[in-house]
């Protein structure tokens, strides 16, 4: 080989290999404008929790209940929206294998058989050969900068699927504290009419008998009715929250593994130690996809750049090629191809360029989204914390306020009993007492999904147990 073929070699490998880095932009940085930390509510009486490493807490780890552990498994073993995820992140894979193909020379075996007859004696040609077929050489980076848009593709759509993943774990805990919730309520309700109808029995003893009033036992029946209307409705509730368990699942859930009534001790997280950065937002699934979406339209800008340079593709083949099928591979019948095409745009009627713009433009609104993505996550952490303050002050209050109920109720029965105060005295106190236990439990449901809200918000959900990955 003479020097300066050497020396072109060279040169030509320098080029394929700087030139996706000269031709690709610098990746621009995102400018989220969210504070570096959360605004932490007063710690008060709220748990607080080691939460740094939440994105590492594995869902196994986080949930205490094993019924609720069982049909979590469940569901990502068959959630169908789940196994569309994982069927896409294997697809975004195969895509991604065939660009990366590109970069490599196809080398093919190519067998012919020619006639040629007419008013001319009829004659044969047989060919063999082994070559290359139009391989680009990737001067310019545009192949390298296609293959890694590819490959950005694939790891967004590997982290969508981590997305898809912790939704799902947190909708089918959702759903399964939310039909506690109910069962619970449920259960209340069916109490509460049980001990109205007692007192409407004996209200009515008491009217046929001309010791009360039509109005005392009218108001009675009222309690009775609007108690057996509660029953119907969170009757209608349990039925309705096990048909979309059921559809989270994938399939009819055992009813050893549903919930009796909520448990106030199903999870884990509670609230943050102070000074906890939000740059962990970054190993949210969502945010990290938003990333390797901006990195592939980055990558798209570099291809659109190379497609204004000269483009070379090679084609050479060798074998043999004889008249005769057994002559075919003979001395004397080898054969020999090599055409190099270059190709320089000269006029293209402005495609070029807008590419080039449309390839910019969807690599700034990769960027918003990715911003859009960073300010989403910290809106998400940040409300679920001030929540968290809430709530456990409502349900603090809310217990309170049961027992206080309790009490005032039954006083009230005991000097109703004794003919101290009026029915309607009775009347009230009843109705106090069962507000107040079915707003207890409506507010621990609200504290719970808050804290599933605040795990899958600081990207927890997609390991099982922690110190593993999927």
């Amino acid at each position: 080989m003479t020097k300066f073929k050497i020396t072109a070699l060279a040169a030509a490998l320098a080029l394929a290999g700087s030139g996706c880095a000269m031709l690709e932009p610098r990746l621009p940085a995102a400018q989220a404008d969210i504070p570096v930390s959360w605004p932490m509510p007063e710690q008060g009486k709220v748990p607080v929790a080691d939460a740094v490493a939440v994105a590492d807490v594995g869902w196994r780890d986080f949930f205490a209940d094993e019924r609720l552990e069982q049909v979590v498994a469940q569901a990502l073993e068959n959630n169908r929206d789940l196994r569309v995820a994982v069927l896409n992140v294997e697809r975004a894979q195969a895509q991604y294998r065939i660009v990366r193909a590109d970069r490599l020379p196809a080398l093919g075996v190519t067998g012919q058989m020619e006639r040629i007859g007419g008013d001319v004696p009829v004659s044969e040609q047989y060919s063999v050969n082994l070559g290359v077929a139009a391989f680009e050489l990737d001067l310019f980076g545009r192949v390298r900068n296609l293959s890694q848009a590819a490959l950005q593709g694939y790891l967004a759509t590997e982290q969508n699927q981590r997305a898809a993943q912790l939704a799902l774990i947190a909708q089918v805990a959702g759903s399964w504290l939310a039909l506690g919730a109910d069962e619970q309520a449920l259960a209340i309700a069916r109490d509460t009419l049980a001990s109205y109808e007692e007192s409407l029995a004996l209200s009515q003893k008491m009217f046929d008998l001309g010791a009360t009033s039509a109005l005392q036992l009218n108001q009675t029946r009222t309690l009775v009715e609007s108690a057996r209307a509660d029953v119907a409705r969170y009757s209608g509730q349990v039925a309705q929250g096990r048909n979309a368990l059921a559809l989270l699942v994938g399939q009819p859930v055992d009813s050893s593994l549903l919930p009796t009534r909520l448990d106030i001790g199903s999870s884990g997280v509670a609230a943050l130690p102070a000074g906890l950065p939000s740059e962990v937002l970054l190993r949210r699934p969502d945010v990290m996809a938003a990333e390797h979406s901006l990195r592939g339209a980055n990558a798209n800008i570099g291809a659109a750049r190379a497609a204004f340079f000269p483009s070379i593709r090679l084609t050479g083949a060798i074998g043999s090629a004889s008249g005769e099928l057994s002559g075919l591979f003979e001395s004397g019948t080898r054969v020999w191809s090599f055409m190099p095409q270059v190709s320089l745009p000269i006029f293209q009627g402005g495609r070029l360029r807008a590419n080039l713009g449309m390839a910019t433009a969807e690599r700034d609104i990769a960027l918003a989204n990715y911003e859009k993505a960073i300010q989403a996550g910290f809106r998400e952490v940040a409300d679920a914390l001030a929540l968290s303050q809430t709530l456990a002050e409502q349900r603090t209050a809310l217990e309170a306020l049961v027992a206080a109920a309790q009490q005032a109720h039954d006083l009230s029965q005991a000097r109703y009993d004794a003919g101290m105060d009026s029915f309607l005295v009775l009347l009230d106190a009843r109705r106090s007492l069962y507000s107040a236990r079915q707003g207890l439990v409506a507010v621990q449901l609200a504290e719970q999904a808050n804290r599933i809200s605040l795990y899958k918000a600081l990207g927890g959900g997609w390991v099982e147990t922690a110190g593993t990955t999927p």
